[in-house]
């Protein structure tokens, strides 16, 4: 690493504590949030650590830039998923499988449980993606054509849109212009 400072945001990965990123600059040491390890100081002055994605420094950086930036990286480098409500409306309601075979049983399932395995699919789709734009085998091209693909895929879904309580976790596919 050449001298140069790292500022908030920065993304790094330290061969003891992992990924990481960088939430505070002090004097002698930077103050870095491992996703596995927690918050630790590592002087600036160290070098043996991978430098994913440098950001400049800026000495004036807000709480909320950082927060976010820190919230964009444990989203790229973990697979923890997200508490995603359902719409009350379908609280305790169950969806009801009737094949058109008359001497087939038909077969009820939760709603939660049917949402639940939605939800997972989209957070598995979002780690895809990371995968593939992180990629360094991949080019570009390939890069671009697969994320084609995933967002055709969240356009298939966006039936189940209905499902959820909040806007922001829709499934959206290919916008029209």
């Amino acid at each position: 690493m050449d001298n140069k400072l790292l500022g908030i945001g920065s993304r790094v990965n330290h061969p003891a504590y992992g990924p990481g990123v960088v939430i505070g600059s002090e004097v002698a040491a930077y103050k870095v949030c491992f996703i596995s390890q927690g918050i630790k100081h590592v002087g600036k002055q160290y070098s043996a650590w991978e430098i994913v994605e440098a950001i400049e420094d800026e000495s004036a950086v807000s709480f909320s830039l950082a927060e976010k930036s820190l919230i964009k990286i444990l989203k790229t480098w973990s697979d923890i998923t997200e508490v995603v409500p359902m719409h009350n409306k379908w609280n305790n309601g169950k969806m009801i499988l009737v094949p058109g075979a008359t001497e087939m049983k038909e077969k009820e399932v939760p709603i939660e449980v049917f949402f639940h395995k939605i939800v997972m699919i989209r957070d598995r789709l979002r780690v895809m993606e990371q995968r593939i734009n992180s990629s360094m085998v991949l080019s570009e091209e390939d890069k671009i054509n697969l994320q084609q693909y995933i967002t055709r895929i969240y356009g298939s879904l966006t039936t189940f849109n209905v499902l959820f309580q909040q806007k922001e976790d829709y499934f959206v596919g290919e916008k029209s212009e």
